[in-house]
This record gives structure tokens, sequence and C-alpha cells, in this order.
């Protein structure tokens, strides 16, 4: 990780997301309390959420652009489109102009899909191979980690100079990310014309992660357990409310135990990938999550189900970044570089469909089924799909390689996927321990 850190533009560009990703998580949250606050409904703070998750139907459509245009420059230009949207929110003033709060969170939904995409394609470009695992680990450390702090930041603008002063000062954040972004003169591969149909151009990314068997199965899988993660983001009030005999506040403790936990995990998702290989490191953290369900329904232990959850959700957040640095970095690593940010979006895609649905179908069956019964069910598909990830045949990742050259060698690209790749994402058993030994430092 030291010689990545002397890697010149690699430097800025951390420091522009970063930046970019302390505007995304002061806002995010403090526009539903603001929709709330303006309305006096708590439906209206919902649909901020729902708001968010609008471009994710041109998700596609975006990926198209990221592969078509230089992404150092389309980053550059959406955080400046952004931070006027986000400065157009001093003209909210009073109900009447609520649609303008949403609007802007429809624009910032669709700038988290662009600089996500773009990001993924620029790494693949400015970094080697064996190195893209740690630079996913440190950008999953640093987001975790502000994921914990930057809310009190834009909830303290909030309640200290009202909703305008925060939609400035996020504008301002975003002026200085293209700014920083804007020095990153990296050597991109260059945009590209296919003679293919539109549609097929679109969907190219789906062809794509259907063609490598490793990046097929860990998405497929993973969208399967996907449809049951959601069921997370509505049961876990009743496990503070019934389970725990908590007020709802106590929920903050426990995502913040959350975050410590992921912290933990991000500092650590480059050694694991390193070890066990993408598909092995996904299994891990689909069976942790699995674990997390079946200590949430456990309320038969009394007053010992309080350690036991607080250790569960611990475990939980450190083995999500395992799965996505593993899913990420495998991506890229698998990925022609002008074909990275269709994946990127296919994968997107593909993942946060499932999870909408069971967020959504949770909330119904809340209210007429027993939380632990649909906590149960959760960690017994979290299960099925760690094991078929765990006990699956290992796959010949240079086999898959070979098939990314040729692609790419058929649209006349030179993609070089060196055995960098091989040596960190063919699957390993595992040693005397989880993290290895010390000639990889993470």
């Amino acid at each position: 990780m030291k010689a990545l850190l002397q890697h010149r533009l690699f430097r800025r560009l951390l420091g522009g997301w970063t930046i970019g990703n302390l505007a995304d998580s002061a806002l995010y949250l403090t526009l539903a309390i603001w929709a709330q606050a303006l309305t006096g409904s708590w439906s209206a703070a919902a649909l901020v959420f729902f708001a968010l998750g609008v471009p994710t139907l041109a998700v596609l459509l975006l990926g198209l652009l990221v592969d078509r245009v230089h992404r150092r420059s389309l980053m550059v230009c959406a955080n400046l489109v952004a931070a006027v949207a986000a400065a157009s929110l001093l003209f909210v003033t009073d109900a009447s102009m609520i649609w303008l709060l949403y609007a802007v969170t429809v624009v910032y939904g669709g700038l988290g899909i662009l600089n996500g995409s773009a990001l993924s394609g620029l790494l693949r470009d400015l970094l080697p191979d064996e190195q893209l695992d740690e630079a996913n680990a440190m950008l999953s450390t640093i987001d975790q980690g502000l994921r914990i702090l930057t809310p009190m930041f834009g909830a303290g603008l909030y309640v200290l100079w009202g909703g305008r002063a925060l939609g400035l000062g996020v504008a301002v954040l975003l002026v200085a990310t293209a700014l920083v972004l804007a020095t990153v003169r990296a050597e991109e591969s260059e945009p590209e014309r296919e003679e293919t149909a539109f549609w097929e151009q679109t969907v190219a990314g789906f062809r794509h992660l259907r063609s490598v068997p490793v990046l097929w199965v860990i998405v497929t899988v993973t969208a399967v357990a996907f449809g049951v993660v959601g069921l997370f983001d509505t049961v876990i009030f009743e496990v503070v409310d019934q389970g725990l005999g908590m007020t709802p506040a106590f929920f903050g403790v426990l995502m913040s135990i959350q975050g410590a936990g992921a912290i933990l995990g991000g500092v650590t998702s480059a050694r694991v990938l390193r070890r066990f290989g993408p598909q092995r490191a996904v299994g891990i953290s689909l069976a942790i999550i699995a674990v997390v369900a079946l200590a949430c329904a456990a309320d038969v232990l009394g007053p010992a189900l309080l350690p036991v959850v607080i250790v569960a959700l611990f475990a939980g957040g450190m083995g999500i970044p395992w799965m996505v640095v593993a899913l990420v970095t495998t991506r890229q690593r698998l990925t022609p570089p002008r074909l990275q940010g269709r994946t990127a979006a296919a994968t997107n895609l593909a993942l946060n469909v499932p999870q909408l649905v069971s967020t959504g179908a949770g909330a119904a069956l809340v209210a007429v089924v027993d939380y632990r019964l649909l906590l149960l069910l959760a960690a017994l598909v979290l299960a099925c799909c760690g094991g078929v990830l765990l006990l699956g045949r290992r796959r010949d990742v240079m086999v898959e390689a070979d098939v990314v050259r040729d692609a790419a060698a058929e649209q006349g690209v030179v993609c070089d996927v060196p055995a960098a790749v091989a040596a960190s994402a063919v699957e390993q058993q595992p040693l005397e321990g989880l993290f290895g030994d010390d000639r990889d430092p993470v």
C-alpha cells in the first residue's frame, strides 16, 4: 500500500474522490430530514430515497456514456453539474419548492452512478492489475469511515444554518472535487466507436459478464443473495424494538458498530482477496451475513442477545468490504478498458434491483409476518449462496483472462491481463490464518 500512495496521480484521484464522498455522505441523509421538516410528512422523506434510485433506470445508458468519452473529463463535468444542482437548493424555502429538492436528489443519484463507473475504468487505466485490490481496499476503507463521520457534519450544518447552507457547502465541496480531478492527467484508453446496433452496445456489459464464468457465477449468486439482503432495511427496526427492547435511536449505535467493522474489513480486504480468491472471498462474506441474520433472530437468548448482535453486526460490517472489493477488483481485472463502464453498470443493475425489491417486500411483510421468520429465511438463502461459492469448483482464471484478451483483440485493443491476476484471483487454500503472511501488508 505504501507503493500505491507513492503514485502521484493516484493520490490526486484519491483526494478528489474523498472530497466528493464527503459531500455525498453529508447530503443524502439530510435531504430526507429536510423534506420531512418542510412538509411534516415522513412519506415525503421516503420519496428522497426513491428519487435517489430513479437514475438506476438509466444505469445502462450511463455506463455506455462512460465508455464513450474520456472518463476524467466526464467526472469533472459531472461534479460541476452536481455543484450547480446543490447550489440551487438555496431556492428551497418552503413546501412549494419540494420538487426542486427531489430534482437535486435525482441529479445526485446520477452523479453517484457516473462517478462509480468512471472511477472503475480510470483505475484500470491508471494502475497495474496487481495494485487494483489495494486501491479498491483503500477506497472502501475511506468510504466506510466517512459514512460514520460525515452524516453528523451534514446534520450539524442543517441544524445550525438550515438546508440552504448545507446545499451551498456541498456545492463548494463538489467544485473542489472537480478541480482536484482535473489535475489527474492519466493516460486513458481511447474511446472507441462500435459498428454494432445501439442496444447491443448498451447491453455489452451483461454479455461480458456472461462470457467470463467467474464473474457470472459471483454476480448471479450475489444477486440472489441481495434478493433477501433488503429485508434487513426494515427488519432491523423490529430487532431494535422487540428483540433488544431499545428505542429507535439505538439503531444509530448499531450502525456505528457495523461501520467500525466495515473500516477493519476495508483495511484487510486486499489480503483476504489474495488469500482466498474472489469466489471464496464473496462466499465467506455471504456466510458471515447469514450468521448476522441468525443472530438477530435469536431473541430466545434474552439479555444475552445484545452482545451477540453487537459482535455479529461488527463481523457483518467487516464482511461487506471483503465482498465489494473482491467483486469490483475481479471485474476490473477481467474486463477490457472500454467495457469497464458498461460492465460496472450491468453489475450495479443486477445487484440493486433484487435489493430494492426485497426492501419493498420487507416493508410489506414485516407488518404481517414475524420478523424472526423473515430473518431465518434471509439466513437460509444467504447460507446457501455462500455455500455455492465456497464449495463450487475452482475456475481457471488464466483461461478467463485469455477470453478477455481475445475479446479485446477483436476490437483492435491491446488488453494485457498479467500473471498477477492469476496469482491473486485464483482461489487459494487457507494456510496459517485468515490474513496470510507479512509479504503483502495492507
